[in-house]
């Protein structure tokens, strides 16, 4: 059936069909119903190169994340669990997703122009972006389409995302270790080229600081990853701390394995909290005390909002800031 087919039976002009094929928000209520009903009367399905040229609108959103497939599909679930995220978004509103992981040892330049020599999506939902990284200066430059998930390391006041506040989250964490007695506390960072981890090494600073507790030879800068919270918390370990906070939830297992090699007991001997919430946290023992932030909520926020922008239905730039809290378990005193 031909997209005249469906105007005639719909009583309603080829243009108006159309309008309402491509969700066009200038129809009637009327006619709409009209010729969704014929739609799903004769189970129409529109030819999806033919809108993209009348649309301009592939219904396409990308989603690119910079780091290697064994990062993603490894020991840190944040990744897949932002995606599906995205991807229950995108679906249910009839868009689909595209995918660009790096590859291994892929530098940022090449990496961004893979991304952007590819006009297929609509937008972009861009993480783990560093301090001028090539693609999201692109995006800014270029006023492309775009969505940030954590907060932009600039242009701010220019970008739309969807975060946490992850200064406030840290200091959380942190007081609840100055809270259960803890004198000596050491931080094991994030990634401090992204603005993540540079927010929550701020937050604790200025926790510990406030509370005389600030020990500069205590922080470790460090990675979202178990290897670099096992090998970090190693050279911790002499230095006699008695409690960490990690950046992330597998940069704490990792700091956990090496306190137990050592022959120390957690959280009898030092104390440990992560960050994410991810579901390694409860699989360790003693299950972790996190930071508890929703990663597919986030996922899905975000694509909401590229597409609500897309369509016009909220302006740009617009900035969600997704709530946190403190789950305490066995790591720090409580229970499991």
């Amino acid at each position: 059936m031909k997209l005249e087919d469906i105007a005639k039976k719909a009583k309603v002009s080829r243009s108006t069909a159309s309008r309402v094929i491509n969700n066009d928000r200038y129809v009637s209520a009327d006619a709409r119903q009209r010729v969704l009903k014929v739609i799903e009367q004769e189970q129409f399905e529109p030819n999806p190169a033919a809108r993209t040229l009348v649309t301009r609108r592939s219904n396409i959103i990308g989603v690119a994340i910079p780091q290697t497939a064994n990062v993603f599909f490894g020991d840190n679930s944040y990744y897949p669990m932002l995606l599906q995220g995205i991807a229950e978004a995108v679906n249910k509103s009839d868009h689909a997703m595209l995918l660009w992981l790096a590859e291994s040892h892929e530098v940022r330049d090449v990496f961004a122009k893979r991304v952007v020599r590819h006009r297929q999506p609509d937008g972009l939902i861009l993480t783990s972006v560093v301090d001028r990284d090539p693609l999201f200066e692109y995006m800014v430059k270029h006023n492309r389409s775009f969505v940030m998930v954590e907060t932009p390391p600039a242009y701010a006041d220019r970008v739309s995302y969807v975060t946490i506040d992850n200064v406030g989250a840290a200091a959380e964490a942190t007081r609840h270790l100055i809270q259960i007695g803890r004198k000596r506390i050491a931080h094991i960072t994030g990634q401090l080229t992204i603005q993540d981890g540079i927010d929550r090494l701020k937050g604790f600073r200025q926790t510990v600081a406030e509370a005389g507790l600030l020990y500069e030879e205590l922080i470790k800068p460090g990675m979202f990853a178990a290897e670099f919270g096992y090998r970090l918390m190693q050279e911790l370990i002499p230095l006699r701390p008695d409690a960490v906070f990690c950046g992330g939830d597998t940069a704490a297992i990792g700091a956990i394995r090496a306190i137990h090699e050592a022959g120390l007991r957690v959280p009898d001997d030092i104390a440990v909290v992560g960050f994410d919430d991810l579901d390694v946290a409860t699989k360790i023992t003693p299950a972790l005390t996190t930071i508890r932030h929703r990663v597919m909520d986030i996922g899905s926020t975000a694509a909401r909002l590229l597409i609500d922008l897309l369509d016009g239905r909220l302006e740009h730039p617009h900035h969600f800031v997704m709530p946190t809290e403190l789950v305490i378990r066995g790591s720090t005193g409580g229970q499991g």
